[in-house]
């Protein structure tokens, strides 16, 4: 079955990005220069302070929200992909990848004060604020680390049946997460620390980032082939698809305009209206290569990581789809607002 053909059968599907409605609330705001090498993976926006955390090779970028200036930097990490923060505004947890551990850092001083071993390469990483535990997604040893904050010790690994990508927890004792090679999300209990079920999506292959409506229930899973599944987190049951931009790896949610985003590597941030039918109402030129976001509700805002490319370098038989080249010091945050 073709993909448009599937799009359209799934409830409420959205077949297309040609018809956006004249409703397009959002813009680019600014551009804040970070500079440095090297590559980026997640970022994660804590309102309350005000604060940006931007993981950058083999640093943590801690930005001010309210002027784009650096407030200082988590530093001596070797590949760092996501970032945590507790529901005391005490701690932070960063999984580094490149050293199979999470680093946990006092949110005030930005100072390293352990690191636990993990599986390998932990990639997603995420609160859960009923059991007062981080859970770390291992990337290549397709398991999950679940640490207990009190002790910051490992408490379980629970095994995957994939390759997992990005985590969110629902606030009620729940964390649920892509499995990128599998095409499906498993849920997850938290206190009895064991997977609960999976769940597959069609017309969504290799999904990567993920948000949540925690009001409502529902998953926002973005994909390759353009698209966005929406699932419902009681029963698994995939409620809709979605048209979104090319190459995603993170999603976001505003709860009170009920709408979803999705930050793609053509340089596209698209929006989708969860009360309307599932209607991409906006795709917003960005930056080739924004693929990652984080959502700021407090302030409505959306921040997208890129930075300019060189050429592309020619292909190999041992790597025939080279990324090209980073441009040094071009490293930068896209600034999304209303209107």
């Amino acid at each position: 079955m073709n993909r448009l053909l599937l799009g359209c059968l799934t409830i409420a599907a959205v077949c297309g990005l040609q018809s956006v409605p004249a409703q397009q609330p959002y813009q680019v705001l600014d551009h804040w220069k970070i500079g440095g090498t090297g590559g980026w993976d997640y970022l994660l926006a804590d309102p309350g302070a005000h604060r940006l955390y931007v993981t950058h090779n083999s640093r943590v970028e801690v930005l001010d929200t309210a002027t784009g200036k650096s407030i200082g930097a988590i530093t001596g990490l070797k590949g760092t992909h996501g970032v945590a923060l507790d529901d005391a505004g005490r701690f932070g947890y960063i999984s580094d990848g490149a050293a199979n551990a999470v680093v946990v850092f006092d949110r005030k001083s930005l100072a390293t004060v352990a690191s636990i071993p993990a599986g390998t390469n932990p990639d997603g990483i995420t609160f859960e604020p009923v059991t007062k535990t981080v859970w770390a997604f291992n990337g290549r040893s397709n398991n999950v680390t679940v640490i207990d904050t009190t002790s910051r010790s490992v408490i379980a690994t629970i095994a995957l049946p994939g390759k997992p990508e990005f985590p969110q927890p629902d606030g009620k004792g729940h964390v649920f997460d892509n499995i990128e090679d599998k095409n499906s999300i498993v849920a997850l209990d938290a206190r009895s620390r064991a997977l609960t079920a999976t769940w597959p999506l069609k017309g969504c292959p290799s999904p990567s980032g993920l948000a949540i409506d925690r009001a409502h229930n529902h998953l926002f899973a973005v994909c390759d082939e353009k698209t966005m599944a929406v699932v419902d987190t009681n029963s698994g049951q995939q409620l809709a698809i979605a048209a979104i931009g090319d190459g995603p790896d993170a999603a976001g949610f505003d709860s009170k305009h009920q709408l979803a985003f999705a930050s793609t590597g053509d340089g596209l941030l698209t929006v989708v209206d969860t009360a309307n039918g599932y209607k991409t109402i906006e795709s917003l030129p960005t930056m080739k290569g924004g693929r990652t976001m984080a959502y700021d509700e407090a302030n409505d805002r959306v921040y997208v990581t890129s930075a300019e490319y060189g050429a592309r370098p020619a292909a190999t038989a041992s790597n025939p789809r080279p990324r090209p080249a980073i441009t040094p010091d071009t490293f930068q945050i896209v600034v999304i607002g209303r209107k």
